[in-house]
This record gives C-alpha cells, structure tokens and sequence, in this order.
C-alpha cells in the first residue's frame, strides 16, 4: 500500500542533466527497495537503477554508470535519479516503483514521467 508520484521530466539536449523525484505515500518504505526503471517507445521496460532505502546501497545499470546517481531523502521519503551527460538514447518513460527487500518483483509502480533528450 504505497502510492508513488514522479516528477521532474522534460526535454533537454544530449549533454545535459535532469534529476527525477519519486515521492512515496501510504505506508513507510523502511525495509523497502526502490528502483527506477524506463521504457522507450517500441521497447520493453528496463531497469535503470534501485536504492535499498534503510542501507543506501545502490545499484545501476551498465549503460547509466557513472552518469546517474540515485539517492534518498528520509525525512521527504523522496528518492531522486540524477541524470548528467544525458545521450538520445535515454529518451523514454521513466517509472519509480518499490519492492520489500529479498523480494525480486516490484509491486507497486508511479504513473511515469517523460525524459527527452535531443540530439
């Protein structure tokens, strides 16, 4: 019983920056994972990266490393995806979502936010 609400997204040009917001409701997200995910047009749902809310451990996505980081802000129960040398090929939907730790599917999803970068 957690609602995610993103936000941040727009249009920039290749080299740019963008930092995304998730903002979660309804239910603590303490021994909780939260991931970010994307979804270009034609294509499948990816992951992108995922911070483990009590520890701040972070994982990321070959194609994003060194170039996004995720973080956390406890007391906003807020989780960011900060995004530099933004290239055309991030251009996509970008959805947060959380799972309990040690559960491999991610069950609860945000509506989405567009990032498009422009060549």
């Amino acid at each position: 019983q957690v609602q995610l609400v993103e936000s941040g997204g727009g249009l920039v040009q290749a080299g740019g920056s963008l930092r995304l917001s998730c903002a979660a409701s309804g239910r603590t997200v303490s021994s909780h994972v939260v991931g970010w995910f994307r979804q270009a047009p034609g294509k499948e749902r990816d992951f992108v990266a995922s911070i483990d809310w009590n520890s701040g451990s972070a994982r990321y996505a070959d194609s994003v490393k060194d170039r996004f980081t995720i973080s956390r802000d406890n007391a906003k129960n807020t989780v960011y995806l900060q995004m530099n040398s933004l290239r055309p090929e991030d251009t996509a939907v970008y959805y947060c979502a959380t799972r309990r730790f040690g559960v491999s599917v991610y069950n609860y999803w945000g509506q989405g936010t567009q990032v498009t970068v422009s060549s």
